[in-house]
């Protein structure tokens, strides 16, 4: 059934479903679709008591949980916008982003509210607690009203966590959320006996769009989680829940890749010998993709990666394990699906084609490499960035079509395959594209190394990498006795690992993309909040200004 509104959407599910389970807390409460519909009229009454009406902005900080999805649904088709914002922005950032988005009211749960100043909760109307739908703080009260949205209402303004430059609200209208269940449905259709177990951010577009208002269109049921989903939080979860749909980002399967398979088939010289036959290493992963479906509960039909770059080695693992995976494209400002294939469909290194009711295509194609920047013409598009202009006209082509800032080719089957951010491409000495993404997936290919980005720094590619320090630390205590101390040991390991991983890597990369100097990066690298490596404080070249990535300046101002 097709949807124009969030409202009419919650009207439909909580009147056809009523009786199933909308949400679960893992070994806690289950909330039905009847119970969630109740649940929401509470909290439409609560922001219509502190005055709030249609149009008015309600910012939702909150880990995750049943009453997130309500809060959410409660503001959206009451006729409000809803602001969901990340849990893990630092609290300046959250406090500037809660007054740039002229936020009247907030719902939040404990932990975050916390991290709020004194100044930004005597600002707002009304503050309530997520965990129970209490009112926390309450400083106007009077006669609000709600409105049945339109379509072309906006619901929810979401602000990036992003890589290069400061966070930028993105606005997302109510036929761009509901088309989602459309693109979604059409890769992959999801049952009302179908369980998600949820372990990224609700505010993030991908769990938020595919995750909470797609299972809920179904009548599906989401399980969640009270703790980040660590391996020591997951197994039992996925015991227990035994999910048949899971979202996930590709750090999470990388580090399973890693630290489990990868780990077992270098620890020794057999096992190395045998991973790199191929008939061998095939088999090898189908017996570690049993077990892997085993951990998940056998019932799993449908493992989406998406949020960024999956490593090729991890995913070959998952293509030749017979795990149903597969990787979507997308961007917040699309709401975000734009391409995508179901598991039984995939291809090695591509996203799929573009998603039904999607249009891609490439500008500025080099006629060599046949990539140019993918541009977007979608159901699911922004309306802009909130209260900036210039930032809205930059991403728009003249005949309005969207610039995604990526670099990707097709296939002559129409499979898109994303190569790397336009801003992040080095320009070789010979003219030559280089992209540190490709570069990057080798790196992180290797057993010893966390994380690693790839920078130019004077004609030289330079690769910064943060090491495994567990996986370093095994190693140093079969050889420790030769030297007098631990630190010894591991700064002489580390020398050895530099020069061993350049080579690993110039081994598999063109001659133009081989790197030459391999940095360590004692502590970790600085993050946004999903995860992505803020570039932005590594690529900046001796004497640049330092960059602002947190303040929000009116325009109008500037």
């Amino acid at each position: 059934m097709a949807f124009n509104t969030l409202y009419e959407m919650v009207r439909h599910s909580v009147s056809e479903f009523a009786s199933r389970i909308a949400f679960s807390m893992f070994e806690g409460d289950d909330v039905t679709y009847a119970e969630a519909g109740l649940r929401i009229e509470k909290v439409q009454q609560i922001l219509t008591g502190a005055g709030l009406r249609a149009g008015d902005k309600v910012a939702l900080l909150s880990s995750s949980m049943p009453n997130w999805g309500i809060c959410y649904f409660a503001v959206t088709s009451a006729g409000m916008v809803a602001v969901p914002i990340l849990p893990d922005f630092s609290g300046e950032e959250l406090d500037m982003i809660i007054e740039h988005s002229e936020a009247k009211a907030l719902l939040v749960s404990d932990k975050l509210f916390t991290k709020l100043s004194k100044t930004t909760i005597e600002r707002l109307n009304v503050v309530v607690r997520t965990k129970n739908l209490g009112v926390i703080a309450q400083h106007v009260h009077g006669e609000g009203s709600t409105a049945v949205p339109q379509p072309d209402d906006l619901a929810a303004i979401i602000y990036t966590s992003g890589t290069t430059s400061k966070p930028k609200g993105v606005m997302l209208t109510h036929a761009a959320l509901c088309a989602q269940v459309q693109l979604s449905s059409s890769i992959f259709p999801v049952e009302a006996d179908d369980v998600f177990l949820s372990v990224l951010p609700l505010s993030h577009t991908y769990e938020c769009s595919i995750g909470l208002i797609y299972p809920f269109s179904m009548g599906a049921r989401v399980v969640y989680m009270d703790r980040p989903p660590t391996a020591t939080a997951l197994m039992p979860a996925l015991r227990a829940v035994r999910p048949t749909v899971m979202l996930i980002v590709p750090l999470i399967i990388e580090k399973i890749y890693r630290h489990q398979v990868l780990a077992k088939f270098n620890s020794t010289r057999m096992w190395r010998t045998l991973y790199r036959i191929g008939f061998m290493r095939r088999y090898l992963h189908r017996v570690a993709g049993k077990k892997l479906m085993k951990l998940f509960g056998r019932r799993l039909r449908f493992l989406g990666i998406g949020g960024s770059k999956l490593d090729g080695g991890a995913e070959k693992f998952l293509l030749e394990s017979g795990v149903p995976y597969a990787i979507g494209y997308g961007l917040t400002e699309t709401a975000p699906l734009l391409a995508g294939a179901a598991p039984s469909q995939v291809r090695l290194g591509s996203t799929g084609p573009q998603a039904p009711g999607v249009t891609l295509r490439l500008e500025n194609v080099n006629p060599e490499t046949r990539q140019g920047e993918i541009v977007a013409r979608t159901p699911s598009i922004m309306l802009g960035y909130y209260k900036n202009p210039e930032a809205t006209a930059e991403v728009f082509t003249s005949d309005g079509w969207f610039r995604t800032g990526d670099l990707g080719e097709f296939d002559k089957d129409g499979w898109l395959y994303i190569k790397g951010r336009l801003k992040n491409m080095i320009l070789g000495p010979g003219g030559e594209n280089i992209y540190p993404e490709d570069i990057e997936s080798v790196l992180n290919s290797h057993v010893c190394i966390a994380d690693a980005i790839v920078t130019e720094q004077e004609g030289r590619l330079v690769a910064l990498v943060h090491f495994n320090r567990d996986e370093i630390e095994t190693m140093i205590d079969d050889w420790r006795e030769e030297w007098n101390t631990k630190k010894e040991a591991w700064e002489a390991k580390t020398e050895q690992l530099k020069k061993e991983i350049m080579d690993f890597v110039n081994a598999k990369v063109a001659r133009f993309s081989r790197i030459s100097e391999v940095v360590e990066e004692k502590e970790e690298f600085v993050k946004t909040p999903t995860q992505k490596i803020r570039r932005f404080l590594y690529n900046r070249k001796k004497g640049d200004a330092q960059p602002d990535d947190t303040s929000f300046k009116n325009p109008k101002e500037e």
